[in-house]
């Protein structure tokens, strides 16, 4: 079965929480899913080799890069209250990228949550591979391997057996957009392709939640809101709408869902 057999899904819980304008406190470390419409599902046996395997189908070593440099910290707010902040970078290693996050932030009972992910990518924008954790009530890591339009996901939760699935995308261009970690937004919007700008959908691998989705990704005028932006990208579902402000670089400074106040600020 291929992503065209999946039903749709929305963006990732941490975005969908935050649309509802629901309190951190329904957030919690991923647990498995067992009511899933799974696509391909497989076990993963054997050494990793995400360079040699995701490369296949990513740009030749030395192509000029969508990305450039950046570091960072975002403060997550919620009707103007501060709940939580994440701290990010973005490096070249080697011929590849690689996007490093950490977040945390206060749930409504006073629990922290926590989440890491750490994206390598290819010059073009092409994932190779992901390692995230998670921590709240439970404590959870995984991984996705990306090879080809095939993302090979995994996941070990405390308390349960650890989960592989598959899933085989119809597009080339893939995201990932994992729950909690919003820079993961800025490479979204270095992946779009401003040259050509309109509309362009994108598979998405959500890692946590091991499953995936879509998202269409246009161009929208720059807003008030947007303190010092000059180019704005809006992020859609048919449930839900992101407004992604850059600046003159198109570095992401700010991340808002208008449905419910809730906005991520690069500080």
């Amino acid at each position: 079965m291929t992503i065209r057999d999946q039903r749709r899904i929305r963006l990732p819980a941490s975005i969908a929480v935050l649309a509802g304008a629901v309190a951190l406190g329904v957030l919690a470390a991923p647990a498995p899913r067992t009511n899933q419409h799974e696509i391909s599902p497989s076990f993963l046996i054997g050494p990793r080799n995400y360079s040699a395997a995701a490369r296949s189908s990513a740009n030749p070593a030395n192509a000029p890069s969508v990305f450039t440099a950046d570091k960072g910290k975002f403060r997550i707010t919620i009707n103007g209250q501060q709940i939580g902040s994440e701290e990010f970078s973005l490096s070249p290693s080697g011929d590849d990228w690689v996007e490093r996050s950490t977040m945390s932030a206060h749930a409504a009972a006073g629990a922290e949550i926590k989440a890491t992910g750490q994206l390598r990518l290819a010059a073009d924008g092409s994932p190779l591979h992901y390692e995230w954790s998670a921590e709240a009530q439970k404590k959870a890591t995984g991984s996705v391997e990306f090879s080809g339009m095939t993302a090979k996901c995994t996941g070990d939760f405390e308390g349960a057996n650890p989960l592989r699935k598959d899933f085989t995308f119809n597009t080339g261009h893939i995201a990932v957009l994992d729950n909690n970690l919003y820079y993961q937004y800025a490479v979204l919007a270095r992946q779009y392709d401003w040259k050509t700008g309109g509309k362009q959908n994108f598979s998405v691998v959500i890692p946590q939640d091991m499953v995936p989705g879509s998202v269409a990704v246009e161009s929208a005028p720059p807003a008030p809101g947007g303190k010092d932006a000059s180019e704005a990208l809006r992020v859609s579902t048919p449930d839900l709408e992101i407004l992604l402000y850059l600046d003159s670089t198109q570095r992401l400074i700010r991340l808002e869902v208008p449905s419910s106040n809730a906005v991520i600020e690069r500080e």
